[in-house]
């Protein structure tokens, strides 16, 4: 009976050893799924560009969510049924390769998953955004702060410093990142939107809004302001030469032909008495003869 005891003893002590192992997912993890997952996927929160993972291991197993995370179209190309689904679920985009994933960190992946999925909720249910109607002033705020009329609340920099929109007046914006006109529509709505506002994955965006990141009345205002700029009918920007190029180069043409003008005098002024010198010389010098 002691040795039976002992043995059921370290059994439960293995068990609750392991329980608490599997809640304590990886720091390389949260770090990873906040920067490359994030934005299309919710755990807990409902379908974005992909869909919510939490309990993702009731609905396939280990095994295939290793082999799946590394290299998604390859299953899909594959002729894998579920994988087949999903691509019919996401209206045929392809879910991208994770950059730098490995089986050992799809491995951690699902952990945290896993581990996420069975909290009440989740850090990554999503940034909670009102579902309320979208008003003009909400299109004003979001217009402001994409052109850095308005300063974010954390200090985060302006849209305008490296997207455009074709309503944006002026010179437009920065040529950095991709035209945002038609956004709305190409990330399928509102909830996406927000969701990629909320935790950009772009290698550029996230290290900065990681440190200052928007607020929920912020990523609103500027979904409403995205959103009517989509519904404006308005193009995205063709690519070509920047208007500020062509009025810069205008500017510097001018400039040199303000300053040939007023130049011009000082120049012959200079080569006058040289001129006058050297005939004076000659005279002098063929009298002496």
């Amino acid at each position: 009976m002691p040795k039976v005891a002992t043995f059921t003893a370290l059994l439960f002590s293995s068990v609750l050893a392991g329980s608490a192992w599997a809640q304590a997912p990886s720091e390389e993890a949260y770090t990873y799924f906040e920067l490359n997952c994030q934005s299309c996927h919710t755990i807990g929160g409902g379908r974005l560009a992909g869909p919510d993972l939490s309990g993702v291991l009731e609905r396939r197993d280990r095994d295939w969510l290793t082999k799946f995370i590394p290299g998604p179209k390859a299953v899909i190309d594959g002729g894998d049924p579920y994988g087949q689904t999903l691509l019919r679920d996401a209206r045929g985009v392809y879910m991208p390769d994770p950059p730098g994933m490995t089986a050992a960190l799809a491995g951690k992946l699902i952990d945290l998953i896993a581990h996420e999925s069975g909290l009440e909720k989740s850090r990554f249910a999503g940034l909670q955004i009102s579902d309320r109607p979208l008003t003009t002033e909400d299109v004003a705020l979001g217009r402001q702060l994409f052109r850095g009329e308005v300063d974010f609340a954390s200090g985060a920099p302006a849209c305008f410093s490296c997207h455009t929109v074709q309503d944006a007046g002026g010179f437009g914006g920065g040529r950095l990142g991709p035209d945002l006109s038609a956004v709305f529509g190409r990330l399928e709505g509102r909830k996406a939107l927000s969701a990629w506002l909320s935790a950009p994955p772009s290698a550029v965006m996230a290290p900065v809004y990681r440190i200052t990141p928007l607020d929920s009345d912020e990523v609103l205002a500027l979904t409403a302001y995205l959103k009517h700029s989509a519904e404006s009918g308005v193009e995205e920007a063709r690519s070509g030469v920047p208007a500020f190029l062509l009025v810069g180069c205008a500017l510097a043409a001018l400039i040199l032909v303000g300053f040939d003008i007023a130049w011009r005098n000082r120049y012959s002024a200079t080569r006058r008495p040289l001129v006058e010198g050297a005939r004076l010389k000659n005279l002098v010098e063929g009298r002496s003869r």
